[in-house]
């Protein structure tokens, strides 16, 4: 090979490795991102929480900042969540699971016979009243 070709040869393999894409390497992505990574190349889907803010005048308030890929959105949607966009389907879904919480936590507090307890209410007579 003469030297002009070399450097034709070396030019050509320059170009075609500096149009890729560098790996992406853990260190510049949080865990997170790279769970999220791995599910959408997987295509499973995947929903996590980036951030969590609680009102500091009111423990009770708060928001939380969510994430998700396509995968997951197909599967809402496929669930028969409906909206105008991605956040609507999050929006939703995200709503249905506190729901589910909070119905769970009822039952079980239902459930226990302690918190269940009937209240036996007898009247004494006009005034008074026993409650066991």
């Amino acid at each position: 090979m003469t030297k002009v070709k070399k450097k034709e040869v070396i030019k050509s393999k320059l170009k075609k490795t500096s149009t890729k894409k560098p790996p992406i390497k853990a260190t510049n992505v949080s865990p997170q991102q790279l769970e999220k990574q791995k599910a959408t190349a997987a295509n499973e889907p995947w929903v996590g929480i980036l951030r969590m803010d609680i009102d500091p005048e009111n423990i009770s308030d708060g928001a939380f900042e969510l994430d998700w890929n396509e995968t997951f959105i197909a599967r809402l949607v496929k669930a028969g969540y409906q909206g105008k966009t991605d956040q609507d389907l999050v929006d939703q879904w995200f709503q249905t699971v506190c729901e589910n919480v909070v119905s769970g936590n009822y039952e079980q507090m239902v459930a226990d016979p302690e918190v269940r307890r009937v209240i036996q209410k007898v009247q004494l007579d006009k005034e008074r009243t026993e409650h066991s």
